[in-house]
């Protein structure tokens, strides 16, 4: 089984142009909580994830928190912005190497669209992410309906 781990950035403070906007003290706090908890859960002898975030600040700042944490580097993807298509990211997850776990930190709506189109078939049947939430999939192959939901996980589940 493969697994993907989808990660929306945390607060981000509101400004313009919208790519430059920065996190929040509260999503800086938001996403450290979420690094703690996966470095928690990950065994020394655990894959670290192929970890790849938006260009955008407020992703780049939650990926590179997560990053230090796991101990991986950070690759920026360029179509993986706010309103890039979810099927083209699944076609690049189509790409990647088999067994290991991928880790995307993006935004609203294509987190909620990528999950949608990979677990329903269908990028409209999308879920809504709180910030700093990640939804964890496994699946054979990164298909149209294919992947499984594993859990769903946000910051207030874990204070």
């Amino acid at each position: 089984m493969n697994n993907l781990l989808i990660m929306r950035h945390g607060e981000a403070a509101p400004g313009f142009p919208d790519s430059q906007r920065l996190l929040t003290p509260r999503g800086e706090r938001e996403a450290a909580t979420m690094a703690r908890w996966l470095a928690a859960r990950m065994g020394k002898d655990d894959a670290r994830p192929i970890l790849c975030a938006s260009p955008y600040a407020r992703a780049q700042q939650t990926a590179e928190l997560i990053g230090k944490a796991l101990g991986c580097p950070l690759e920026t993807l360029e179509f993986i912005t706010p309103e890039d298509d979810p099927a083209a990211v699944a076609e690049w997850l189509l790409t990647q190497p088999e067994g290991a776990p991928i880790m995307l930190v993006s935004h609203m709506p294509l987190v909620g669209n990528l999950t949608g189109l990979l677990v329903e078939g269908r990028s409209e049947q999308g879920i809504g992410f709180a910030t700093a939430a990640i939804a964890e999939l496994e699946a054979e192959v990164w298909a149209a309906g294919c992947a499984r939901l594993k859990r769903f996980t946000q910051p207030s589940q874990l204070t």
